[in-house]
């Protein structure tokens, strides 16, 4: 493994060049900079920099054990000795009050089982401290423990892994970041189209049938004021179904029955989206699954009211749609306002990368305060 000095790393401090030291270990995070959580900005604020005792600290940036996983894929080298007691020595006096440290040391104790017998336990002569970084990994140990292979496609994969339930729900809850942004899903050119939404086609297909349905309730006889209504009674009825639809159906894992069916199933429906949360083009809802959805939510609508009624209400509905997958791409991918969406990006990040089990709402918490299942922040 390549050795680097302080002064090396210090030099790299740009977006499409940043390196970061994390417990003297050296790496190269240029490729996640745009996709951080946080915003590019954290990064950028400490690079060239060690982070070690930033991504321990539970009130400023604690990270989560995903974030760790996603870090050892960056890792290029080790910090030169010359500076590895230095630094070591700085870290462990500002974290070894930290709770966090004990779950970092285990994670390095479970890294170390994975990386096999071509590692050697060194210890630092001043810390004592295990350096497991000083060999290279052994990737036949390491591959036996991943998940996926994320430079393979990942359906052939699981279709043929048989993961139990609760080593699936496990592993697919754990974010992974792919350099470049984007996974293969199948290995089929014409089947992967059909996975991969840029969020633009979202508006491009839902405005023209949005117009449409106000065009038609207009028709029928509504006036301009009931027509005003009935389409923002739609976009509120869409809060309420975003919630049931993210909670109830997306995160259906514990009624998911014990098959591997079932898993692939909750893969292409949302797992994907847990498994790679900063991949930019399986964020918005793919046009083949939101039509599927709207079919029946249409057919509903048409049977509960008359059916002028009916047109307007679905058009609002379907622009709270549009509205929503487009807040959802903005709070994963952009530098967001201050006034409710910076919030909204820290909850609903925090519902990927803390605690999936509660945060379903992505627009707003209201439904979530309603039902007990707001996170605590």
């Amino acid at each position: 493994m390549k050795v680097y000095t302080q002064q090396e790393v210090a030099k790299h401090t740009k977006a499409d060049d940043c390196w970061l030291i994390h417990n003297n270990k050296v790496y190269n995070v240029s490729d996640f900079v745009a996709d951080h959580p946080g915003g590019e900005e954290f990064i950028l604020d400490h690079a060239g920099k060690d982070v070690t005792a930033l991504m321990k600290d539970e009130l400023e940036h604690l990270h989560s054990d995903g974030a760790y996983e996603m870090l050892d894929e960056l890792l290029i080298g080790a910090l030169s000795s010359s500076t590895t007691t230095t630094t070591t020595t700085t870290t462990a006096t500002t974290t070894s009050a930290t709770t966090t440290a004990t779950k970092r040391q285990q994670h390095e104790a479970e890294m170390h089982r994975r990386l096999g017998a071509n590692v050697t336990d060194t210890k630092n002569a001043e810390t004592g401290e295990q350096e497991y970084y000083l060999n290279d990994t052994d990737l036949v140990a390491d591959k036996k423990n991943k998940f996926l292979d994320l430079n393979k496609p990942l359906f052939h994969q699981l279709w043929y892994a048989n993961f139990s339930k609760t080593f699936y729900l496990e592993q697919v809850h754990i974010p992974r970041h792919v350099a470049g942004g984007s996974a293969r899903l199948f290995s089929s050119d014409f089947l992967e189209v059909f996975t991969r939404t840029p969020w633009y086609m979202v508006p491009i297909l839902w405005l023209p049938v949005i117009a449409f349905n106000v065009y038609r309730g207009l028709q029928q006889g509504l006036t301009t004021e009931n027509t005003s209504v009935l389409f923002v009674a739609g976009m509120f009825v869409w809060t309420l179904a975003e919630y049931m639809i993210h909670r109830f159906l997306f995160h259906l894992d514990d009624l998911l029955p014990e098959s591997n069916y079932s898993n692939i199933g909750h893969f292409l429906l949302h797992g994907i989206h847990h498994y790679l949360p900063m991949d930019r083009l399986r964020l918005v809802m793919p046009p083949v699954l939101a039509i599927a959805l709207a079919i029946p939510i249409n057919y509903l609508m048409h049977s509960l009211m008359p059916l002028a009624q009916g047109y307007v209400m679905m058009a609002g509905l379907l622009f709270g749609y549009v509205l929503y997958d487009m807040t959802h791409y903005y709070l994963h991918h952009a530098k967001v306002f201050k006034i409710h969406f910076k919030e909204m990006k820290t909850y609903h990040l925090a519902h990927h990368y803390k605690n999936f089990e509660g945060g379903y709402g992505i627009t707003s918490k209201i439904w979530d305060r309603v039902f007990g299942t707001t996170l605590e922040l």
